[in-house]
């Protein structure tokens, strides 16, 4: 477990769901992943880099609700710049399964 946090630490992390629209393969990353745009409603669509490409097809994912991390500052991977932080848990062999809403939710709520 890492270090206890307080409540306000938290609210600071800005969480929130959006639904997957684009997928494309991303050569250039140093491991297997996919090159991800991500529409969270008002705030827009958002790029990302996520390593799911052990559990996860381009096809399936397309429309698959996600949470990310919306308020990092963007991060150049290889050729693309990243913007959002996709959330999923590591598995055994460096899998990662999403997380996910348990049914559809309006895109770009906020985690709380």
């Amino acid at each position: 477990m890492t270090a206890e946090i307080t409540y306000e630490d938290f609210a600071k992390v800005d969480i929130r769901v959006g639904k997957i629209t684009q997928v494309e393969p991303f050569p250039k990353a140093r491991k297997p992943a996919y090159k991800l745009w991500i529409d969270f409603g008002e705030l827009g669509i958002k790029k990302s880099s996520a390593q799911i490409t052990k559990l996860y097809t381009q096809e399936e994912l397309i429309s698959q609700q996600i949470l990310a991390v919306v308020n990092f500052p963007p991060r150049q991977i290889a050729d693309f710049m990243s913007e959002v932080l996709v959330l999923g848990v590591v598995l055994e062999n460096e899998e990662v399964a999403l997380i996910q809403p348990d049914r559809a939710v309006e895109l770009g709520k906020r985690v709380s």
